[in-house]
């Protein structure tokens, strides 16, 4: 099976798919439900009255669905994913993002898609300023976009695509916008990015994140362990990643101690499927089944009692 993290790939980037709408609480539910009583809603007249939105907002939940694998690209068009269908169907784990764990399992969707979601990938994975602003950010990542990625791409759309993590990311001042934008930032509530001095410089740094589950944590590392098909993963690099790639601590924003903790724990909460053993003084993460599904942590974590 193909995996479905997305690691850099000098052929495939994508920016300003979003159409400049920035993903809302709404819009994972209603797309994906909607997708399964008709394949066609992203593509007909139907969708805009459907969905009870503009055709560019459509066109905007599409790509969100698809960015964070809810939806698959396939030969015909799309198809639901079975990530997909565990959260939002009428009977899903959690069809109306009431629990955060499931903004930090789409964050984590976008944040290891580098094909649909670029500058996501690299802002997570790729770049480890603490504190910065936007302007650093833009020039940053067009800098990245011009040694890793082939093509051309428009240097203003690349930059703006800053912007948009920013407005997604970052809790905004609640008399600085209206309730309807205020809606805009389902992933604001992770904290994940802070403003600071009216918002001319953000923060974006390691943390406990106590309200990251270790479940989401194992989903996390098995795909990791899916993707690179191997047996171990140096905790290091479980932390930082190798170059452009997959970072978890990094994505997830945690401390290296705070990832260590949370390892140690998933390691008592599943014995038989990790083990953590020093190897030539380097700390690594073993998998000892290598046929247990992803899907089973969220599972677990949902519906603990099953």
């Amino acid at each position: 099976m193909e995996s479905p993290l997305k690691p850099i790939s000098h052929k495939k980037a994508s920016f300003g798919r979003h159409e400049t709408f920035a993903l809302r609480y709404s819009w994972l539910t209603k797309g994906f439900q909607a997708f399964e009583k008709n394949k066609s809603i992203f593509s007909s007249d139907e969708g805009t009255i459907e969905l009870g939105v503009g055709k560019n907002m459509v066109n905007a939940i599409k790509y969100w669905l698809r960015a964070s694998a809810m939806l698959l690209d396939a030969d015909d068009g799309l198809e639901v994913s079975d990530l997909g269908k565990a959260i939002f169907n009428d009977d899903g784990l959690d069809p109306y993002l009431e629990d955060e764990a499931t903004l930090w399992l789409i964050h984590w969707r976008l944040a290891t898609n580098a094909e649909l979601a670029t500058a996501w990938y690299w802002f997570f994975n790729c770049y480890h300023k603490a504190e910065f602003t936007s302007e650093d950010a833009m020039e940053s990542l067009a800098e990245f976009v011009r040694n890793n990625l082939n093509g051309k791409h428009s240097e203003r759309t690349v930059k703006q695509e800053v912007a948009m993590i920013l407005r997604m990311y970052c809790p905004s001042k609640s008399n600085a916008k209206s309730i309807e934008e205020s809606l805009d930032s389902p992933l604001a509530s992770l904290k994940l990015v802070s403003a600071v001095d009216d918002q001319h410089v953000y923060r974006s740094y390691g943390n406990l994140q106590s309200s990251l589950p270790i479940e989401l944590i194992g989903y996390a590392a098995n795909e990791i362990f899916n993707q690179r098909q191997t047996e171990y993963l140096p905790i290091a690099d479980l932390m930082y990643g190798p170059k452009n790639g997959i970072a978890l601590g990094s994505v997830f924003r945690l401390t290296e101690s705070a990832l260590l903790a949370k390892l140690e724990n998933l390691v008592k909460a599943y014995p038989n499927i990790f083990q953590i053993n020093e190897t030539a003084g380097v700390n690594q993460l073993y998998r000892q089944d290598s046929k247990t599904e992803s899907l089973t942590f969220l599972r677990h974590y949902y519906k603990p009692n099953r």
